[in-house]
């Protein structure tokens, strides 16, 4: 497959989440839930961007949130692919959009981990 067709497929799988109701800001994620990351957006903010990228924050990444802070829900802490942990403020954490993790068992697929088992 060249990059362009799975460039594509991964547009539509993301289009497909977020229209199901699925995907979410980081910064909306409660405590203890886990993600994979779909899309990074500084929303015009291209520093905000790349220091998100730059820390790890990469698509297919998987992340968990950790901590929230006492005032504002401000700074949160959060865990990329289980090693790596970093404190975010939060108009950084909206920039980062997370939908479920998916089973590798076929495309869309849940994992047991989102069915309760």
């Amino acid at each position: 497959m060249n990059a362009y067709a799975e460039q594509e497929r991964q547009t539509f799988e993301v289009g497909r989440l977020v229209k199901a109701g699925l995907t979410q800001s980081l910064g909306q994620m409660p405590r203890g839930s886990v993600g994979r990351i779909l899309a990074v957006s500084g929303m015009g903010d291209h520093d905000v961007e790349r220091g998100l990228l730059e820390m790890g924050f990469v698509e297919g990444a998987c992340i968990e949130v950790l901590h929230y802070g006492l005032l504002g829900r401000d700074p949160l802490a959060v865990r990329i692919n289980q090693s790596m942990t970093v404190a975010l403020r939060q108009v950084e954490a909206n920039a980062v959009l997370v939908g479920p993790l998916l089973d590798p068992a076929g495309p869309g697929a849940l994992s047991n981990q989102e069915h309760g088992a």
